[in-house]
């Protein structure tokens, strides 16, 4: 695991913070990282263990509110956007989290089914996400959405097929969103994690143990490692915060470079 630097400084001190997938991983990291730097945060995620996240943040002296809901249904976004709201008075920042990967299938074994859960869940629950945050956000003339996409919808060889087509298409929405806000005072921007530790890739990383060759983890990518929630958290904290207040409609790797390259063959050392 590399080492990074997190400076607590109150970066959001005074705003409101709803965060989906918010149970473990990135959504997790966040949520803490929020906390910590002063927001109010609502925690989304079907998974009961949001309740944990929230309690965590209670028990280090922040403020929020657990909702166990499914991300990709209109009603239990727009509630989740409501409380943030009742609970704490406003919206500042909306972080779409929450995915799923659909698995490794081959193409010719792929089902519309498959699609269409990986679709609802990683791309129209982000929509939904965006779409009842800027309803909020637009009276105040301010706010910030971020997205969870992926190396995977920048180019082929990251994801299933599936997963990479909902991810491109979470990019597609942020740039499309940016401009269909123009003039509000919205920003709306996505973070393309690369390998990262969660436990969406956690076989990966299991197999990868169990076989002994868990050193190869991330040995495409110029920094030779995986990354950790924490760094991506980090990225959120930036984008939700003033000092990326002229970075909208980006999606921006943050994959220990990979991204940079076409696939190469590794020379043995």
């Amino acid at each position: 695991m590399g080492a990074y630097l997190s400076i607590h400084i109150n970066t959001l001190q005074g705003k409101v913070a709803l965060v989906t997938g918010a149970a473990s991983g990135i959504g997790r990291a966040t949520a803490l990282l929020f906390a910590s730097e002063g927001a109010a945060v609502v925690a989304l995620d079907r998974a009961p263990d949001v309740e944990a996240t929230v309690a965590a943040i209670r028990s280090s002296g922040g403020r929020g509110s657990a909702l166990v809901g499914d991300s990709s249904v209109e009603d239990i976004v727009a509630g989740a956007v409501a409380l943030a709201v009742k609970e704490f008075g406003s919206l500042d920042v909306c972080y779409a989290n929450a995915g799923i990967s659909g698995g490794m299938v081959p193409f010719f074994e792929e089902t519309a089914e498959r699609w269409t859960q990986v679709l609802q869940i990683n791309l129209i629950g982000t929509f939904l996400a965006a779409k009842h945050a800027a309803l909020v956000m637009v009276p105040q003339q301010r706010g910030s959405i971020i997205c969870t996409a992926s190396v995977a919808g920048l180019r082929s060889g990251a994801g299933g097929m599936p997963y990479s087509a909902s991810k491109a298409g979470v990019i597609s929405l942020v740039q499309t969103a940016a401009n269909q806000l123009s003039g509000t005072g919205i920003r709306i921007n996505a973070i393309c994690p690369g390998l990262i530790e969660t436990g969406m890739t956690r076989p990966i990383f299991e197999q990868a143990r169990a076989r002994g060759s868990e050193r190869k983890i991330g040995q495409l990518n110029p920094l030779r490692r995986a990354g950790v929630p924490a760094e991506i958290a980090q990225m959120a904290l930036f984008l939700a915060s003033d000092a990326a207040s002229y970075v909208n409609g980006q999606a921006i790797a943050v994959d220990g470079g990979l991204s940079t390259s076409h696939p190469i063959v590794i020379r043995r050392e």
